[in-house]
This record gives structure tokens, C-alpha cells and sequence, in this order.
């Protein structure tokens, strides 16, 4: 058997390899370390732009809710003003039916009074049957009335045509005339 002669080893060397790997574990932790940073620099990057959207939009939505409370209270301002004009139109139905009750009252007056009416109603539709014949007696004599007025007036056009025709035979009667007016004294 051969055996290896013996060395003394240098206590220093061991030191030196428990710090060589030591500087190795710590060189791979810092790049894992790296490696996360990196990675928590990005989800951190990607939240604040998630969390920079959503602010955006709530600002958005803020806004819009707050126009839509202005709407809403001014729909309620517009309601009140509205209440108060139901308010007062209900006072003035609540004195016109008043009114309506104390006219009610005289009903047994005009109930009575109906009754006379449709009593003499056959009377009256009798009269109104005579005065519809009296009406179209007196309807066929305006038509005669009415032919004679055309004549009447066709008979004026005929005189006034024929005043027109002596007016311009008088005037030019009178043209020589006017010439030997200044001969006579």
C-alpha cells in the first residue's frame, strides 16, 4: 500500500476557503437580492400605475357625482317651489268645492225647476215648429225681395251707364260753345 507522505496543511488555508466560499454564498445572495429588488421595483411600478388609474377614475367619478347632487338638489329645489304652488292650488280647490257645497244647497231649487222646464218643453218644441214655418215664409219672400234688389241694381247700372253717355255728349255739346263765348259780349 502506498501511502501518501504526509504534509502539514496551513491552518491559514482553511480560513482562506471558509471565506472564499463565504464571499461566494454572500456574492450569490446579493444577486438574489438584486434580483428581487428588481422584481419589487417593477410589481411597485406596476401597482402605482394601477393605483394612479384608479385615482384618476375616482377623481372622475367624484366629479360626476357631485353634478349629478347639484342636479339632484336642484330638481329638489325645483320640487319644493313646485309643492308650494300644489300647496296653494290645493287651498284654492279646498274654497272652490266650500263654494260648490253652498251652491249645492239650491239643487232641490233646480231639480224643481227642471221639472217645470221639461213640463212645458212639448209647448216650447210647438211655438219653435211655428216660428220654423213663420221663418220660411218670410225666407221665400227675402228671395224675392233679394231678385227685385238685382234688378233694382241692374236697373241703376243702366241709368248710370246712360248718365255717363250724357255727360260726354254734353261736354262735347259744350266744346263749340266755349269757343264763341268770348266773341259774345
Amino acid at each position: 500500500m502506498v501511502t501518501k507522505p504526509f504534509r502539514p496543511t496551513d491552518p491559514r488555508k482553511a480560513i482562506v476557503e471558509v471565506m472564499a466560499k463565504l464571499g461566494r454564498e454572500t456574492q450569490l445572495h446579493m444577486d438574489e437580492r438584486v434580483e428581487h429588488f428588481k422584481l419589487t421595483d417593477k410589481v411597485i411600478r406596476r401597482v402605482s400605475i394601477i393605483l394612479l388609474i384608479t385615482a384618476i377614475i375616482n377623481i372622475y367619478l367624484v366629479w360626476v357625482l357631485s353634478r349629478n347632487l347639484d342636479g339632484i338638489v336642484a330638481n329638489m329645489d325645483n320640487l319644493q317651489q313646485q309643492l308650494i304652488q300644489v300647496d296653494y292650488d290645493m287651498i284654492e280647490i279646498a274654497n272652490t268645492v266650500e263654494k260648490f257645497d253652498s251652491h249645492i244647497t239650491y239643487m232641490h231649487i233646480i231639480t224643481s225647476n227642471i221639472g217645470s222646464i221639461t213640463t212645458n218643453l212639448p209647448d216650447i218644441r210647438h211655438r219653435m215648429d211655428s216660428m220654423a214655418l213663420s221663418m220660411q215664409s218670410i225666407d221665400s219672400e227675402m228671395e224675392g225681395m233679394k231678385s227685385s234688389i238685382y234688378s233694382i241694381g241692374h236697373d241703376m247700372n243702366l241709368i248710370s251707364g246712360s248718365m255717363t253717355n250724357m255727360q260726354y255728349n254734353v261736354r262735347q255739346f259744350s266744346k263749340p260753345m266755349g269757343v264763341m263765348n268770348p266773341i259774345f259780349p
